[in-house]
């Protein structure tokens, strides 16, 4: 698991997803949806960047789609994919309110 920072550099990433680099570069190219920030000639990743190569490698190694596949794949379920981030988010906020409810009672 890679810890929490605003941006992850290629090396980062392509260990942390036990790929090389040049895949993700590869993968760049395929999916529009993983944009790095591009400093100093250096690709510096986004969490969200992250997790859309998360998702892209498990479709294509687990589920075994094609680039096309997953392609579509991803583009269908765009407005449904919720980041970990956002879950644990909103995990952390039912909490709150949860203790918030035990403490009135």
């Amino acid at each position: 698991m890679l810890p929490e920072k605003l941006y992850y550099r290629i090396g980062e990433v392509a260990e942390h997803l036990n790929v090389e680099p040049s895949t993700l570069r590869y993968w760049e190219k395929e999916f529009r949806q993983i944009r790095p920030v591009k400093r100093n000639n250096e690709r510096l990743y986004r969490p969200e960047d992250v997790e859309t190569l998360e998702l892209v490698k498990f479709l294509l190694k687990e589920e075994k789609y094609t680039i096309e596949g997953a392609r579509a794949k991803l583009a269908k379920r765009k407005g449904y994919i919720k980041t970990k981030r956002q879950i644990l988010h909103d995990l952390e906020d039912l909490r709150e309110k949860l203790k918030k409810w035990r403490d009135n009672l």
